[in-house]
């Protein structure tokens, strides 16, 4: 089940207000990689070349320029491959200066940024998250169990690393909260035909978790694409209970069923006797009719006929 944009006014019922984050990615200053690539093979080889150059020359000044000319080259070439960074699909960099955001690279290939700049690799690909089974009581105070899987991934990188501490940590517990909330503000099986109730109202229910879990994590930059039960049964301990009363309720229904055309089915034939003037009857015998008809019908067993030879009345 893929979710909509969510309202804010039917997230912010479902979850407890979460601060404001204080930071949103934006994307950070890098340029192609291969030139500075290029520039600094370039620039350590021509350090290499001065140091090796150095040898052949006999002043001892010139000499020491050409050294510390080529350590120097080298060194800046050296620190400048440092900024190379290689973003494959579905990645993410999150760039920091001296503890400040400088901004995410999220074009794939060799990029290059500040040397002197950090760069966190956040996975940006759609992941799957299953809750272990838990066990809550039901609205009704019945034990149940239930398991949940969530289909998220990071949407804001800034956020997922500085927003929480944890963001895999907290979309964890935040979906384990967010489905023990669901499961006790709905009963397993309703008994009033008007309300949701976990079994059925799937499609609801996953509804207003989806609702939910995108308010809880939200401030943690990620983006929920799919929720839904992959468990949901009574605890051990009273399935069996609840077993018979589902089945005593579905053998209320079946006989409700037959009642309902066991009356119709008496009365179409009395109103066909009486419009096809077949025997008039009077309210006794009708009542008898009526009484047999429905013993007919709605009996288990096959009814033992009883022939009368005597006239209607004996």
């Amino acid at each position: 089940m893929t979710t909509a944009p969510l309202s804010t006014e039917s997230s912010s019922d479902l979850a407890p207000a979460l601060p404001a984050p204080h930071v949103k990615e934006f994307p950070a200053h890098s340029v192609g990689g291969g030139f500075a690539l290029l520039a600094g093979l370039v620039g350590l080889l021509a350090g290499g070349g001065m140091i090796a150059a150095a040898t052949t020359v006999t002043a001892t000044g010139g000499k020491a320029a050409l050294i510390v000319g080529g350590i120097l080259i080298g060194l800046a070439a050296f620190l400048s491959m440092c900024g190379l960074n290689t973003v494959a699909p579905g990645e993410a960099r999150v760039v920091q200066l001296f503890g400040r955001y400088r901004g995410t690279i999220r074009e794939d290939g060799l990029r290059w940024v500040n040397p002197f700049t950090s760069r966190e690799k956040i996975s940006t690909r759609v992941r799957n998250h299953e809750t272990a089974v838990l066990k809550v009581n039901d609205a009704y105070g019945n034990p149940i169990e239930l398991a949940a899987v969530v289909v998220w991934r990071v949407q804001d990188t800034a956020q997922a690393v500085f927003e929480v501490d944890d963001f895999l940590e907290f979309v964890s517990t935040q979906t384990e909260a967010a489905v023990r909330h669901i499961a006790i503000e709905y009963p397993y099986d309703s008994h009033d035909e008007e309300g949701l109730s976990l079994r059925g109202n799937a499609e609801e229910i996953t509804e207003k978790l989806a609702a939910e879990l995108h308010a809880r994590v939200e401030a943690a930059g990620v983006q929920i694409i799919e929720s839904r039960f992959t468990h949901l049964a009574y605890a051990p301990e009273i399935a069996s209970a609840m077993l018979q009363r589902q089945q005593a309720g579905a053998v209320v229904a079946a006989r409700r069923e037959i009642v309902d055309g066991a009356v119709g089915m008496v009365e179409a034939a009395l109103t066909r006797i009486a419009e096809q003037d077949i025997v008039e009857l009077d309210e006794e015998r009708k009542a008898a009719m009526v009484s047999n008809l429905m013993v007919v019908l709605c009996g288990d067993r096959a009814p033992q006929p009883v022939l009368n030879t005597g006239t209607l009345y004996q």
